[in-house]
């Protein structure tokens, strides 16, 4: 007989309140329930998430999102076998947010705590959706991470690169914020992109002139800014189609530097793994963006890789990926208790050198 494991997941590590019921059985993840509860209505004004108006909203909702979450999988506390949290990384009000929620479920029910790393949780995405054996090559990219890892088990992580200041979602936020088009910043910098010329602006491609998997676009979002306060000084503002071609040019520099490092990161895949070819996916709400998993695909397709991007409603921040970690974690035998730490820093590959720089806290990514 099949062993089934059932595990109740938690997320709150960023402006995202998410709780979800997954399921594994007959070798497959069954989502019974994935709630998920945004933000963005409270962050629009200031252009970008407020940790304090985040961990304020998660601890008003964590438990109407669990009782949800368990009505609509038909199941009671008492029917999963544990509760696993995110405990970082991420903003710690918020994160400090579900773990308490997770303590409080774990004590009152008697179930077991796992804690969960949120980018483990991305990472291990394409297991839940679509049965992927290790090892794959992941590239997570979103608001606040992007780097590519060697995934080789549920706590075996090899880092290939990632970026050394922005990333890419942080980056697109900055540049709807520099052009006034509002929160959150991804889809609106698509969407006015598809009316513009992405040659017109000659954007820097960061890093390609250095060898390896490290990005930056810090300096992009610079020369964004740049272009358009010479637009300004020569006409005296922007027209739509200015703010069109800007984006359209945005976009298409970032599109080119991940897929020319992605097509890097393949390439250290195979020789790292001697696998030619194994999966190339990518998590992270960027993932949504069309043009940039075009090019993955394109970088993926010259290596002999095969390209995955999970379905939309998992790449970006839920729960479900976090209960489906909590299953990988739970079959190696892996548990916590309430001793767990809220934790802001929590590098997946630990003997990597911090890109980010390091503190009291440890390294940041």
């Amino acid at each position: 007989m099949t062993e089934s494991i059932s595990i109740l997941g938690i997320e709150s590590s960023c402006d995202d309140t998410a709780a979800a019921v997954v399921t594994a059985r007959d070798g497959q993840a069954h989502v019974l329930s994935s709630v998920v509860s945004g933000q963005d209505d409270l962050h629009a004004a200031f252009g970008g998430v407020v940790p304090e108006i985040a961990a304020r909203a998660h601890a008003e909702r964590l438990d109407l999102c669990v009782e949800k979450a368990l009505a609509e999988a038909g199941l009671d506390l008492s029917d999963v076998d544990a509760i696993a949290v995110t405990a970082g990384p991420g903003l710690i009000g918020g994160v400090l947010s579900g773990v308490m929620c997770a303590k409080g479920l774990s004590l009152g029910s008697g179930k077991p705590l796992l804690g969960v790393n949120h980018l483990a949780g991305h990472a291990l995405t394409p297991r839940m959706t679509d049965a992927v054996a290790f090892p794959y090559l992941m590239l997570l990219v979103s608001g606040g991470h992007c780097q590519f890892l060697i995934v080789e088990g549920a706590e075996d992580f090899t880092r290939l690169g990632g970026t050394i200041d922005d990333a890419p979602g942080e980056a697109f936020d900055k540049t709807a914020r520099l052009l006034g088009l509002g929160y959150p910043g991804g889809p609106l910098v698509e969407q006015e992109a598809k009316s513009g010329d992405a040659k017109r602006f000659k954007f820097p491609r960061p890093l390609l002139d250095r060898e390896g998997c490290d990005m930056s676009f810090s300096g992009l979002k610079t020369a964004l800014r740049r272009a358009r306060d010479k637009i300004i000084e020569e006409k005296g503002g922007i027209t739509l189609q200015d703010r069109a071609d800007l984006c359209a040019g945005f976009q298409a520099a970032v599109a080119d530097t991940l897929a020319e490092k992605s097509r890097r990161a393949c390439l250290a895949f195979q020789a790292s793994t001697g696998k030619q070819s194994a999966v190339f996916a990518v998590a992270g709400g960027v993932a949504a963006n069309s043009v940039i998993r075009d090019a993955l695909t394109g970088a993926a397709e010259q290596t002999g890789m095969r390209f995955l991007a999970p379905p939309l409603k998992y790449c970006t921040d839920n729960a479900a990926m976090i209960a489906w970690a909590g299953v990988e974690l739970y079959r190696t035998g892996h548990r916590d208790d309430l001793t767990l730490s809220a934790r802001p820093r929590w590098p997946l590959d630990k003997t990597a050198a911090p890109m980010l720089g390091s503190g009291k806290k440890g390294a940041k990514a």
